[in-house]
């Protein structure tokens, strides 16, 4: 007799890989954010030290590195209650096959939107 998804290791060995993978892409956010943030800033010193005149106040790249970080800490949130989710819902044989991922779903939206933005912004700038 087969094991059942929920009785098989492989399913939770999974499960665990698909909980690093969103590990990975939360820390990824992070630190593409972190950097987004602190290039903003570099601009601004090198500016200040060429007119030697005041810092001006943070730009876009502060806010948006700022808020790219955020949704890093926000996948991690939410990976570890949807892996918690899922851990339970194996555990009690009420896993339910086929089912899309909702927050990855979310997160490729929420980027796209993102990009589009940004695409947006430079063409205004240039």
């Amino acid at each position: 007799m087969p094991n059942t998804p929920e009785q098989d290791p492989r399913v939770y060995f999974a499960a665990e890989r698909t909980f690093l993978a969103w590990i990975r892409t939360g820390l990824g956010l992070m630190g593409v954010g972190f950097a987004v943030a602190r290039f903003g800033l570099f601009l601004r010193q090198m500016q200040a030290s060429q007119a030697h005149g005041p810092i001006q106040q943070p730009g876009i790249s502060v806010l948006s590195g700022t808020a790219i970080v955020a949704l890093g800490v926000v996948v991690l949130i939410a990976s570890v209650v949807q892996h918690l989710v899922l851990i339970r819902e194996l555990s009690t044989g009420t896993w339910i096959p086929g089912r899309s991922s909702r927050n990855a779903i979310v997160l490729a939206s929420l980027l796209a939107l993102v990009g589009i933005a940004m695409a947006i912004y430079l063409l205004i700038i240039r």
